[in-house]
């Protein structure tokens, strides 16, 4: 299984320790032999055909900043899509960081990716966030594979539960916390933090995007959302189409109103009649009620009522082991073990 991995951030690195740490086992339970043979970065690429060498991969990354000091005799000719374009793969693992704007490097990527029959498998959730239902027809029309258990719930398996779990049932709606850092910032404002001291106790732990407008406003909340409405319901929406409130306007009169109710201030995603992110008072007693970084998403069904999972969202090694699943999944969908 060759494959191609863009984006060597924190997911990547945790990527290819799993595969290193992981590949007599791949091989012996699942028959899978991994052979990543391109490994981009902001900053160039390492191409090695028998198989990059993963474990010096990350020595680079680590002590010089970027995978381009893993040889001496790198020649950077290619951006990352021409790599992918010039590179036989089976598989392209997209792990660049998510752009809501124009989806960029991710899109170019997995659509080169896509048209050289290449199955897919992103973490990026821009590109679904915008263009879910092309890129879906666009992978039924190349015959390829896409996959991204990964963008939503990370290590959590949320949308094959929803998808498997539940097959052969009629999921009526769904509604969750899928941003941990917002989360976690809410659960410390109605522990008594200011709105400012909880964020800046989060930002120190690490648990905030470089852009914090992505979980501040919802936006990172309403991607997975798109995500959810398009694999799970059918739908075939994109970012535009969700109504979005985040957190930031939120006060201690809202905590204290919430509380004379017998409930919590959480940021809520929901598919119902819209689809929609924003605050809603949860009752202590309601499944969704969770603590810090943790999501859980509630799933109504025709037939079997209302089910909730809960799990830790976004993580490097959690999000890298999802990814693992959908190799997985990819190697048996695929006809004479072709890859």
């Amino acid at each position: 299984m060759r494959i191609i991995l863009c984006g060597f951030g924190v997911v990547g690195q945790s990527l290819a320790k799993l595969l290193a740490s992981r590949a007599d086992d791949l091989y012996k339970k699942y028959s899978i032999k991994p052979k990543v043979v391109a490994v981009s970065d902001s900053k160039g690429y390492i191409i090695d055909k028998q198989g990059v060498n993963l474990i010096k991969t990350i020595e680079s990354k680590q002590k010089f900043g970027t995978i381009t000091k893993y040889h001496d005799n790198n020649k950077y000719d290619y951006s990352s899509s021409n790599l992918i374009d010039n590179i036989e793969s089976d598989i392209l693992i997209e792990t660049t960081p998510s752009n809501y704007e124009d989806a960029e490097p991710g899109m170019t990527n997995i659509i080169t990716a896509m048209k050289k029959k290449m199955h897919v498998i992103s973490v990026n959730k821009g590109p679904l966030a915008l263009a879910f239902p092309s890129l879906t027809e666009m992978a039924r029309h190349n015959k390829i594979i896409l996959r991204f258990s990964g963008t939503v719930g990370g290590g959590t398996p949320i949308l094959n539960y929803a998808k498997n779990s539940l097959y052969g049932e009629k999921i009526l709606s769904f509604s969750g916390i899928l941003n941990g850092t917002t989360n976690y910032i809410l659960t410390k404002i109605e522990h008594g933090m200011t709105f400012n001291s909880a964020l800046a106790d989060a930002r120190k732990k690490g648990y905030v995007e470089a852009n914090e407008s992505l979980d501040l406003d919802g936006l990172d909340s309403a991607a997975k959302l798109v995500i959810l409405a398009n694999w799970i319901m059918g739908m075939k929406v994109t970012l535009s189409d969700i109504s979005i409130n985040g957190i930031r306007n939120i006060n201690q009169n809202d905590i204290r109103t919430a509380s004379k109710n017998h409930c919590v201030l959480k940021l809520i995603s929901q598919c119902n009649q819209k689809l929609n992110v924003g605050l809603q008072e949860i009752h202590h007693n309601d499944p969704l009620c969770v603590d810090g970084t943790l999501n859980a998403i509630s799933f109504t069904s025709e037939h079997s009522g209302t089910q909730t999972i809960i799990g830790h969202g976004a993580g490097g090694i959690e999000t890298a082991s999802s990814i693992i699943r959908d190799m997985i999944n990819i190697k048996q969908n695929i006809p004479n073990n072709e890859i």
